[in-house]
């Protein structure tokens, strides 16, 4: 059975995918205050998710998307020759949730961070995103580690 928390960042990732992919597709940037307060709302609702999914899962969207720029490079630092932009979406939403979330709940051990991660790989990337993002996060995890 998945956990609550596992089943929010799923939440967080589909939402995160479709704002990178509908970004891309337009032009148009991200939204930021109150119309991704309006546009979580209506996600939230529309799909029937739960409150015990949605503070988790509006927390990793908003530190994700706020953290961006931020993001992005703390990514690339840590990929070789590997261009935010040019990962897969499935790939880079991914890793740039993880991201956010190892570097901002300390009380979760990056085992769980990444494994999370991988799971969600599995189930919505292609055969080689899950080694993509491990190599990544591992990386990320391990230069996190060397500071504490």
């Amino acid at each position: 059975m998945k956990s609550n928390r596992h089943r929010a960042r799923e939440i967080a990732f589909q939402i995160l995918y479709r704002y990178d992919l509908e970004s891309q597709a337009t032009g148009l940037p991200l939204p930021k205050q109150y119309a991704l307060n309006q546009d979580l709302k209506s996600h939230f609702e529309h799909f029937e998710v739960s409150g015990q999914f949605r503070e988790f899962a509006e927390a990793l969207v908003r530190g994700t998307l706020t953290n961006l720029e931020r993001i992005d490079q703390t990514i690339e630092a840590c990929s070789a020759n590997w261009k935010v932009s040019r990962m897969p979406f499935v790939d880079r939403n991914l890793l740039r949730m993880s991201t956010y979330e190892l570097q901002n709940y300390p009380d979760t051990a990056p085992s769980i961070t990444i494994n999370e991660a991988l799971e969600i790989a599995k189930s919505f990337g292609t055969s080689e995103s899950a080694p993509f993002v491990n190599g990544i996060l591992d990386h990320l995890a391990k230069q996190i580690r060397s500071k504490s």
